[in-house]
């Protein structure tokens, strides 16, 4: 009898094993004009025609609270695909003939919804009926509609942690009384500024951070091409860079998600077919445990996902 060499055995096998980079997470994301919700596998579980996004959160009933339009939050029911709730930025509360801009909100207890205002240039809390609950104005070094905040999040302390985009730097804000309480400048490392939005592109114009469990903040540096680990008293001790994965390009570095086991889960906008969209490392190891490539269905602009199928004590 004669035996096939063994390489082409372990071809065969390994043409029957699922792809790990697109095997691992249940997730839902938005790019080239579509809303997802992806299984373990990478295959579509639902989507929906949508428009672009920068933040997006799934409810625990199911619906799913994002952006539609520039300065628009619905609550869309994926059953349905009907908008079971909106809130117009735009037109409410005192915005009426400005052009505000909304990159950031966040679902709150008993109903109430934090939402970032760019071109108003503050942090608002409202109820489900849009009634302003609350309000702290925003320091901004150099205002612009479209950039003056990216991600935003209430911390457990119930102050606001800020990305302004175009300054540059995250700030944390008092939740009472609006002060800023600590800031961090994302710096440029000595290198020149350089335009566009791929990996070839350069500054520091931070989208993404998390308050980490030891009081440091993880930050993503957008078109900084990094993660950072910055603590309270402004101190890198962690930072990942554009090169620093195995054949893995950083170019916008947008999301982030800390699970429970303690890996990071990146964002990858902008980087181009050859590069993964979304990352999941181990901060320890650095070693790279899951990736989602599925440029050709979701083009090269994907801002913002989520983990859902992590049960609690996510950070994001």
């Amino acid at each position: 009898m004669i035996r096939p060499p063994l390489v082409l055995l372990v071809g065969a096998l390994l043409w029957w094993l699922p792809d790990r980079g697109d095997a691992g997470h249940r997730i839902i994301l938005q790019g080239n004009q579509k809303l997802a919700i992806l299984d373990a596998q990478g295959e579509v579980e639902w989507q929906t025609r949508w428009g672009g996004i920068h933040d997006i959160h799934v409810l625990p009933n199911g619906h799913i609270m994002v952006q539609q339009g520039s300065h628009k939050i619905v609550e869309l029911d994926p059953k349905t695909n009907q908008v079971v709730w909106s809130y117009d930025a735009a037109l409410a509360n005192g915005n009426r003939g400005k052009r505000i801009e909304v990159h950031a909100f966040q679902p709150l207890e008993n109903g109430r919804i934090m939402i970032a205002e760019s071109g108003s240039q503050r942090i608002i809390e409202i109820d489900r009926e849009g009634q302003l609950l609350h309000s702290v104005k925003l320091h901004v070094k150099a205002p612009h509609p479209h950039h003056d905040t990216r991600l935003v999040r209430k911390l457990g302390n119930g102050n606001y942690l800020v990305c302004h985009e175009a300054d540059g730097a995250v700030r944390e804000y008092h939740g009472a009384s609006g002060a800023v309480v600590w800031d961090y400048e994302v710096p440029l490392f000595g290198k020149p500024r350089r335009g566009g939005h791929g990996p070839d592109a350069f500054g520091n114009q931070v989208f993404g951070a998390v308050r980490l469990k030891n009081g440091n903040t993880l930050i993503a540096t957008g078109n900084g091409h990094s993660v950072l680990e910055v603590t309270r008293g402004k101190q890198i001790v962690w930072k990942l860079e554009q090169r620093d994965l195995p054949g893995i390009t950083l170019a916008w570095v947008t999301t982030l998600e800390v699970l429970p086991n303690g890996n990071y889960v990146i964002g990858n906008c902008h980087a181009g077919p050859d590069n993964p969209l979304v990352i999941e490392i181990n901060p320890v190891t650095r070693k790279v445990v899951w990736t989602l490539d599925q440029f050709k269905v979701f083009g090269n602009s994907v801002p913002n996902s989520q983990i859902l199928d992590v049960p609690g004590g996510v950070i994001r």
